[in-house]
C-alpha cells in the first residue's frame, strides 16, 4: 500500500503533528469560544491513553465493525486499582508505536480498498489517478471531527490534505494518498491520547464543551462521542446544567450502557487479569483458558441482568443467585447445559452455597494460586476491590512454609495453617483483616470447584467482617451488602474511573461523599452514573494557588516520551 513507502516517517510525522499541536495550545492557552476571551484562557488539564478496548471500538463505530485489527496494541497498565488512572499515568513505548502504526497501515488498507471505500469515502475524486484536495479535504475532515472527538483545526486539516496530496502524486493513486494521511490521523496524539481542555474564567478551571462529551461518553459507553453528542457541544449545551443532563439521560438511556457498565466493572474487579491466569493441570484438569474467558463472561452478565435489565441495587450482586452458564461452565458446576448456542440463564438452589458474583469462578479462580486456594488472596481482594481499603504489603523473608504444605497432617486446613503462621506478631495484624473473609470462601477450591473437607478434615466457613459474625457465601454476600463501605467503595470507584484520578485525591474524597449523600443509599446504577456526570466535580477542575491539575511541562514530557510506563 502507499504507506509501506512513508511507514515510519509517517509516523514519526503524525506523532510530530499532534504533539507539536498539543504543546503549541500549552504554551499559548488559545481562547475558547464558550467564554469572552478577554476573561479566558485554553489549558490542557489531563491527557489518557485510549485502552485497547477503547481504541477497537472507536474503530468499529466510525468506519464499521468488519473493519479488522488482527494484532496487538501496547498493553493497558493498572494504576491505583485501576486501568482508568493508568490511562492517566502511561505514556507510549517504541514497542507501542510499532503496534499502533502497524494497526493504522491495517485499518487504512482495508478502509480504502475496493470493498469498502464506496461506502465510507462520500465523495466521488475527479481522477482516481491524481490527487483531489477537495474530495480528501472532505473526508479527512469528517474522519477528523469522529477520530478526535472534535473537529479538525483548519491548520490540522490543511496537513492532512497535503499528505494525501503527497501519496497520490507518489503512487499515482487517490486512495493511496487518502491511506497515507489516514494513518498519520490513526497515529497522532490526538487521536491516541483523549486531551481534556479547560477553560480558566475567573480563577476557575472548567472543561470545556468538547472534553466533556469525551469524558461522558467515555465513563458510559466506553466509546468516543457520537455524532449526537459532537453537535450538542459544537452548540456549547454542555456547559450548562439543562443540556448536560439531557445528553447524560440519552447516554443512560441506549443500550450501550451495557457496553460501559461491563467496561466499569471489568476494571474495577481487574477481570483482565484472566488472560493471564494459570492453573496447575495435574491439580486442576478441568481449567483452560476457555474456562478462564468463560468466567469473566458469567460474571459480567450477571451484573448487566442485575444492574441494568433488572435495574436492582448494587448490593443485589453479592446477594442473587441468578447466573448465566456456558457449556464449559456447567461442566464445572455440574449443572447440565444444552444450548449450543451459548449461554443459558441459570438459578441456584435457596440452600446451595454458591450466592453472589463472589462465588463464581472468575472471583475464585482469579484469586488463589496456581495449585491451591487462597484465604488472604480472596480476603485481600475484598478489601482493595470492594471496600476500597488497601491492605499492606508483607514484610520481607516472611516464611510461608506453613501455609504452602497442603499435606502437613498437623494442619488439614487454610484455616489451621493460617492460624500457625499468624501466631508471628509481623504477620497476625494484615492476616486479620484478610483471611476472616477469605476463609468464609474456603468451600470452593482454587479451580472453583466445590467440596466440603480438606484432607479429609471438615471445612469452618465462620468468618467476620467488623462487628457483623457470618457464616459461608450467603453470610459474606449480606454482610458486604450491609457494610456502608462497600456502597461508598463502589461511588469512590466511579469518579476514580469517570476522572482518572485516585482515591487519594481530596477533591475525589468530597464528591465521593456529597454523591453517596444525594443517592441515599439507591446504589443503581444509572443513578450513580447520573449522579457523577451532573457532579461539578466532572466537569471543573480542582486547582492549587489557580494551577491546573497537569502541568503542561508534565503533560508534553508524557507524551514525547518513548520509555516505557
Amino acid at each position: 500500500m502507499g504507506l509501506r513507502r512513508f511507514g515510519r516517517s509517517s509516523l514519526l510525522l503524525c506523532a510530530a503533528m499532534g504533539i507539536a499541536s498539543i504543546s503549541s495550545s500549552m504554551r499559548s492557552g488559545a481562547a475558547s469560544a464558550d467564554v469572552p476571551s478577554a476573561q479566558t484562557s485554553d489549558e490542557i488539564v489531563s491527557v489518557r491513553r485510549l485502552t485497547e478496548e477503547q481504541y477497537r471500538r472507536s474503530i468499529s463505530d466510525i468506519f464499521g465493525a468488519d473493519i479488522k485489527i488482527s494484532g496487538r496494541l501496547q498493553p493497558d497498565a493498572r494504576r491505583d486499582g485501576l486501568i482508568a488512572i493508568g490511562t492517566a499515568r502511561t505514556s507510549i513505548n517504541t514497542s507501542g508505536l510499532a503496534m499502533y502504526d502497524a494497526a493504522a497501515q491495517e485499518i487504512a488498507a482495508q478502509i480504502v480498498d475496493p470493498t469498502h471505500r464506496e461506502a465510507l469515502i462520500a465523495c466521488e475524486p475527479a481522477d482516481t489517478k491524481s490527487a483531489d484536495d477537495n474530495c480528501a479535504r472532505s473526508f479527512m475532515t469528517r474522519a477528523g471531527r469522529l477520530l478526535y472527538r472534535r473537529p479538525l483545526q483548519p491548520a490540522e486539516a490543511d496537513k492532512f490534505v497535503k499528505l494525501a496530496r503527497m501519496g497520490a502524486e507518489s503512487r499515482r493513486d487517490f486512495f493511496e494518498g487518502i491511506s497515507t494521511s489516514l494513518v498519520a490521523m490513526l497515529d497522532s496524539a490526538p487521536f491516541l491520547f483523549r486531551t481534556e481542555r479547560a477553560v480558566r474564567s475567573n480563577g476557575e478551571l472548567a472543561l470545556d464543551n468538547y472534553s466533556i462529551a469525551s469524558r461522558l461518553s467515555f465513563m458510559l459507553w466506553n466509546a468516543a462521542p457520537d455524532d449526537q453528542l459532537l453537535d450538542a457541544a459544537e452548540r456549547g449545551e454542555l456547559t450548562n446544567e439543562a443540556g448536560l443532563a439531557s445528553q447524560t439521560d440519552r447516554l443512560l438511556a441506549s443500550p450501550r450502557l451495557e457496553d460501559g457498565t461491563r467496561s466499569f466493572f471489568s476494571d474495577m474487579l481487574a477481570l483482565s487479569d484472566l488472560d493471564m491466569l494459570q492453573k496447575d493441570p495435574q491439580i486442576y484438569p478441568r481449567f483452560n483458558s476457555r474456562i478462564a474467558l468463560d468466567a469473566r463472561e458469567q460474571t459480567l452478565r450477571t451484573i448487566i441482568d442485575v444492574l441494568i435489565r433488572r435495574n436492582e441495587d448494587y448490593s443485589s450482586l453479592f446477594t442473587t443467585r441468578r447466573t448465566f452458564l456456558s457449556r464449559s461452565l456447567g461442566l464445572l458446576y455440574g449443572v447440565p447445559v444444552t444450548s449450543r448456542a451459548g449461554w443459558e440463564a441459570h438459578e441456584f438452589a435457596q440452600d446451595d452455597p454458591r450466592v453472589g458474583i463472589l462465588s463464581q469462578p472468575a472471583f475464585l479462580m482469579g484469586h488463589s494460586h496456581p495449585g491451591r486456594s487462597s484465604p488472604t488472596l480472596r480476603g485481600k481482594a475484598v478489601r482493595e476491590l470492594l471496600l476500597c481499603q488497601p491492605v499492606p504489603a508483607p514484610p520481607p523473608n516472611v516464611d510461608f512454609a506453613i501455609v504452602q504444605n497442603v499435606k502437613d497432617p498437623r494442619y488439614a486446613t487454610a484455616r489451621q495453617r493460617l492460624s500457625a503462621h499468624n501466631s508471628e506478631a509481623m504477620c497476625s495484624g494484615c492476616h486479620k483483616l484478610m483471611d476472616p473473609l477469605g476463609l468464609t470462601m474456603e468451600n470452593f477450591d482454587g479451580g472453583a470447584g466445590m467440596r466440603m473437607t480438606e484432607n479429609g478434615a471438615p471445612i469452618d466457613v465462620s468468618g467476620e467482617l467488623g462487628a457483623q459474625k457470618f457464616s459461608g457465601m450467603d453470610g459474606l454476600g449480606k454482610a458486604l451488602a450491609n457494610d456502608p463501605a462497600t456502597g461508598e467503595c463502589l461511588v469512590s470507584r466511579a469518579f476514580s474511573y469517570a476522572l482518572g484520578r485516585s482515591q487519594d485525591d481530596v477533591s475525589l474524597a468530597k464528591a465521593t461523599e456529597h454523591a453517596g449523600t444525594a443517592l441515599s443509599g439507591n446504589l443503581k446504577i444509572r443513578a450513580l452514573f447520573r449522579a457523577v456526570a451532573l457532579s461539578e466535580e466532572f466537569h471543573k477542575m480542582p486547582t492549587a494557588s489557580g494551577a491546573p491539575i497537569a502541568r503542561a511541562d508534565q503533560v508534553r514530557s508524557r507524551m514525547e516520551s518513548s520509555n516505557g510506563p
